[in-house]
């Protein structure tokens, strides 16, 4: 009895034996196949090895195994991997079919295997295991083959200006090396590094560590730092150092330089940040990318795709297979409606200042110029600029890194030609009726409590036309109270305030207050002369005054040289009546001998436009900072209109100091 029950003990051990061993918890080969492939997505290398089998890790030692394959596809610059398993045909289930597509430098790798499995037991556990063949991550290769990659370089579109003259372009830069076999010896050595250090600018504990790098013989070329090829002079000093010489190196170029830094923005080498932001686009980490300003913006377009061939070849170096490859393709060169003799000319008038202009034509929606000041030198930041000058950039209190051609601010009276067109459409004052104003303050009445509206001009009678061209502060504030909070807020938004300019440029909306709402009557007797909460950038305030020479319609603009007809943003947000009507008064305001721009008159050339001089206090009545605008345009078959902001023009007559810096703009555009 006692034996009965001892083999039918045996026999019931040994089926939970048999159950726990093909018991639904246990991986299947397709199961650790899977597995296997996550840590091959993340070219986790070390941790494929252990899925290997025994067999096979006995022939490749898990260092070697490691080191071949991340340097493999590191020079393939091997990306994202999709994998997919299919179906098997295998009724024992030990191979594992699979199709795999692999990004690469040279395009996408495709291909399909079948994954040898092995059941083998391991740490007291049986599991399957992968029999290991180099094909199994790249095709056809064997475990002597070698990869080889070539590449043919392509080129970066190029931006020129309307006439085809390049704002950036591809050329080349000066890069100082040092041949450490030739550097003097002893103090002589010493006294060269230091004075080299000096010369580029470069720490000379940054020139020993370059010195000291394990690739560096004594013929090598070891490169110190990128100059510009103008810098004759910095180049010449570099060179007659003894073991110093120069290395001509393809670059970036902006030859206009900080003219139009903010425009045309620039290059830099890809950060880490910037790499993982643009997974499987084919950049690594030796790429350039644009950075800022039309080259950030237009970099889908001016990136080219260099061409590459990955080949396989037997341990002999002879070509076996070529796995994949890819022609090398140029960046599209773009051309914008920027006319760099209009840019020059700007920023000359500005590059002492702090202020910003743009200039479009006012028929076509050309935008000519876009400037800012201070500005940079874009070229510096290509050729890596040294922590020290870009430190010295960031501290700046003029701020010279600034793009000041996109912000928003109150534009003060260049804002009343859009108060007088508004209540022209809402009938609410009558342009030839002169106002009665005693006085150089006013207020409604006493609920303002201190606060009055100021003016310059006493004129004791003012009509549309006079309150334009001496700028009258009280008869707009006056006029806006009379057009109502609720109207003058929805025809904002017929000209396009708070909305995106219409170009392919990141602008910041022009507001008519914070919330779009006028909640009392002094904001909005304020905002009727440009100031309380109303914030215009300059290329908006551009396109209204456009509409007074379309017959009452803003121009689109463009930025993009284009064959197809102009069109209007905005249509008939006034009646050609009321643009006609404004425009001969805007006429006034600089030929008038009273009119505030009187000094941008040219003879034989007529212009239009308005002064502003928007004030920036703490408290009404006291001193504070104040920016200069003017907006001016010619008369006849208009084919320039400038709008210029110069900041802190307190001191200096508000915005009679911006006026002849807009006057020598035409003078020098119309030849005059």
């Amino acid at each position: 009895m006692f034996r009965r029950y001892a083999v039918l003990a045996a026999l019931l051990f040994s089926s939970l034996l048999l159950l726990s061993g093909c018991g639904g918890n246990q991986p299947t080969a397709q199961d650790r196949f899977k597995s296997f492939t996550k840590a091959w997505q993340k070219q986790d290398f070390s941790t494929m090895y252990q899925f290997l089998s025994s067999k096979s890790q006995k022939s490749v030692s898990k260092s070697a195994f490691v080191d071949r394959y991340e340097r493999i596809y590191s020079g393939i610059e091997a990306g994202k991997l999709n994998v997919t398993i299919r179906k098997s045909d295998d009724k024992e289930k030990k191979s594992v079919p699979f199709t795999a597509t692999l990004e690469t430098v040279a395009g996408p790798v495709r291909f399909s295997q079948k994954a040898s499995m092995t059941q083998e037991p391991r740490n007291d556990k049986e599991n399957w295991y992968l029999n290991w063949t180099p094909s199994l991550i790249l095709p056809g290769m064997t475990g002597d083959d070698k990869v080889r990659v070539h590449t043919s370089p392509a080129k970066r579109g190029e931006i020129a200006d309307r006439n085809g003259r390049p704002l950036a372009m591809n050329g080349n830069a000066a890069r100082i090396d040092i041949v450490p076999g030739q550097l003097p010896t002893g103090a002589d050595r010493e006294k060269t590094l230091n004075q080299l250090s000096k010369l580029l600018g470069v720490p000379r504990e940054q020139i020993d560590s370059a010195l000291k790098q394990s690739w560096v013989k004594a013929d090598s070329l070891v490169p110190v730092r990128t100059v510009n090829a103008s810098d004759l002079d910095l180049i010449k000093k570099a060179t007659q150092l003894p073991g110093i010489y120069k290395t001509n190196t393809a670059s970036r170029i902006y030859p206009d330089k900080q003219a139009s830094a903010h425009l045309t923005g620039y290059v830099g080498k890809i950060t880490a940040e910037l790499l993982k932001a643009h997974p499987n686009e084919g950049y690594s980490e030796n790429s350039y990318i644009g950075r800022t300003g039309l080259e950030l913006l237009f970099e889908k377009q001016l990136r080219q795709q260099d061409g590459a061939e990955i080949v396989l070849t037997d341990a002999a170096g002879n070509e076996k297979a070529t796995i994949a490859s890819k022609e090398a393709k140029d960046g599209q060169n773009i051309q914008l409606t920027i006319d760099k003799d209009v840019q020059d000319s700007l920023y000359s008038q500005l590059q002492k200042e702090s202020g910003t202009a743009t200039a479009i034509n006012p028929k076509t929606g050309d935008i000519l110029g876009l400037v800012s000041a201070p500005s940079y030198d874009p070229n510096d930041f290509v050729l890596g600029i040294s922590p020290d000058a870009y430190n010295k950039l960031q501290k700046d209190p003029k701020k010279p890194l600034l793009n000041r051609f996109t912000a928003a601010s109150a534009p003060g009276s260049t804002f009343k030609p859009f108060t007088a067109a508004v209540a022209l459409s809402h009938q609410a004052i009558d342009p030839n009726q002169s106002v009665a104003i005693s006085g150089s303050r006013w207020q409604k009445d006493k609920s303002w409590g201190d606060y009055y509206v100021t003016r310059l001009d006493h004129d004791p009678n003012v009509n549309l036309r006079e309150a334009l061209f001496r700028s009258d502060n009280i008869y707009f504030a006056q006029t806006a109270l009379k057009i109502g909070a609720k109207n003058f807020a929805a025809d904002s938004k017929k000209y396009g305030f708070g909305e995106s300019l219409p170009i392919p440029y990141a602008f910041r909306k022009s507001t008519l207050s914070g919330d779009g709402k006028l909640a009392s009557e002094t904001l909005l007797a304020n905002s009727g002369y440009g100031q309380g909460e109303v914030s215009v950038n300059p290329l908006h305030m551009s396109l209204i005054y456009s509409a007074f020479v379309n017959n009452g319609s803003l121009i689109k603009p463009r930025l993009l040289m284009s064959d197809e007809a102009p069109e209007m943003w905005k249509k008939n947000v006034m009646s050609p009546d009321t643009a006609k009507l404004i425009h001969n008064d805007l006429i006034q305001v600089i030929d008038n001998p009273a009119g505030t721009a009187r000094d941008a008159k040219i003879n034989g050339l007529p212009l239009a436009g308005k002064t502003g001089t928007p004030e920036f206090k703490q408290k009404q009545g006291e001193n504070g900072r104040e920016n200069g605008w003017f907006v001016a345009y010619n008369t006849d078959d208009p084919k320039l209109l400038v709008t210029m902001i110069v900041e802190n023009t307190q001191d200096r007559g508000g915005s009679h100091a911006v006026t002849p810096k807009v006057k020598a703009v035409f003078q020098k555009y119309f030849n005059k």
